[in-house]
């Protein structure tokens, strides 16, 4: 099944395709310089004002279209990453200070570091120190 949004998604490249090709097929403003030059009768294949309010009548309501459709993916993507809320993926409210006394786990007789050494006084930092290697 297709959904809207990969409609949305597939006309948004054809129309920045259609919108490349027209880019390039249009006259530069300095090409006009080359009618002097005995050119000037490929203009008249779109009538007799020329290619170029065809062209970028056709290319400016492209790029109208390519907006709007941009637009209205990013809306159907925001409401799809909105949806997702209710799928239930668990939701932190507020962060818990203790998470071993909040869920009632005794830590006062549990000390794992009791093969450190306690470095509370000078003493016992300077007969622990760690060899220069």
């Amino acid at each position: 099944m297709i959904n809207f949004e990969s409609i949305l998604l597939g006309l948004l490249v054809v129309d920045a395709i259609t919108l490349i090709v027209l880019i390039l097929l249009q006259q530069g403003k300095g090409a006009d310089v080359g009618a002097a030059f005995g050119s000037g009768g490929a203009n008249t294949v779109f009538g007799g004002t020329g290619s170029a309010s065809f062209l970028a009548r056709l290319t400016t309501w492209l790029a109208i279209a390519f907006f709007a459709l941009s637009f209205g993916l990013a809306y159907a993507a925001k409401e799809r990453a909105g949806s997702l809320s209710d799928v239930g993926i668990p939701q932190v409210s507020s962060p818990l200070e203790n998470p071993a006394v909040e869920q009632g786990i005794d830590t006062t007789g549990t000390d794992d570091n009791s093969e450190l050494p306690n470095l509370d006084s000078a003493s016992d930092a300077a007969t622990n120190e760690v060899p220069d290697v």
